[in-house]
C-alpha cells in the first residue's frame, strides 16, 4: 500500500478517525494516498481541502471532467501510474462516452495531446499543463496570452493552473511514498461541489 507505516481505518482514532470518515467511501474504504498520509493528519486535512477546492468546486467553470483529463495528462508525464489509473477512470465517468475516453487516454499516452479527439482551446491547455509540468520555469506570458486567446478567461486559467499544480503534488506524495491502488476503488471522488466541506468519496 506504501513504504511507510500507514494506520488503517479500523484502527484509527480521534482525530484520524474524524477524517477517514470525512473521505472515506463504500465500506470504510480509504483511498491509499489518503491513507499516506495517516501518521500526521494534519497534511491529510491539508490535501484533501486543496484537492476539493482546486478539482471539485461549483466555483470551476471549466468542465469538471476536462479538469480530470489534465490530471491525468500531468499524472502521465510524472510517470505516477496511480494518478492516472483513478482519475481516468474519473474522466471515463464523468465524460460518458467510453470510447472518446479510451481515445483520449491513448493520445495522451502517446505523449500527442493533439490528437485527441478534443476541442483546440482544450490542445492549448494540455500544452501550458505540459511545460508547467516539465519545465515550470520555461512558462511565459505568451502562454497564457494564447490561452485567452483560445477562450479562456482569467479565471478559467487559474482553474487550468491550480489543476495542473495539484497533480505533480500528488504524484510527488504517490511517488515519493510508494503508493498502490491496492485495495483502492478506482474512480470515487467526492462528487457533492455544492458543499466544499463535504469529502465523502462516491
Amino acid at each position: 500500500m506504501s513504504w511507510i507505516q500507514t494506520i488503517a481505518y479500523p484502527d484509527s482514532a480521534g482525530r484520524l478517525r474524524t477524517l477517514y470518515d470525512r473521505v472515506k467511501g463504500p465500506d470504510d474504504n480509504v483511498d491509499n494516498i489518503m491513507m499516506a498520509h495517516s501518521l500526521r493528519p494534519h497534511t491529510m486535512e491539508g490535501h484533501m481541502a486543496l484537492y476539493k477546492y482546486v478539482l471539485h468546486h461549483s466555483g470551476n467553470t471549466v468542465p469538471k471532467w476536462f479538469l480530470e483529463t489534465i490530471g491525468v495528462w500531468v499524472s502521465m508525464l510524472n510517470a505516477c501510474a496511480y494518478c492516472v489509473d483513478h482519475h481516468f477512470a474519473g474522466l471515463k465517468r464523468l465524460l460518458g462516452d467510453d470510447s472518446r475516453a479510451e481515445a483520449i487516454r491513448t493520445a495522451l499516452a502517446a505523449g500527442h495531446p493533439a490528437s485527441a479527439p478534443l476541442e483546440q482551446r482544450q490542445i492549448v491547455a494540455l500544452d501550458y499543463a505540459e511545460t508547467l509540468t516539465r519545465d515550470p520555469s520555461a512558462v511565459t506570458q505568451q502562454m497564457i496570452e494564447s490561452l485567452r486567446t483560445a477562450g479562456y478567461d482569467d479565471g478559467e486559467i487559474l482553474e487550468i493552473n491550480q489543476v495542473t499544480a495539484y497533480f505533480s503534488y500528488a504524484n510527488r506524495t504517490v511517488l515519493g511514498l510508494g503508493c498502490s491502488t491496492e485495495g483502492d476503488i478506482l474512480g470515487l471522488s467526492p462528487n457533492n461541489s455544492d458543499n466544499p466541506d463535504d469529502w465523502a468519496h462516491t
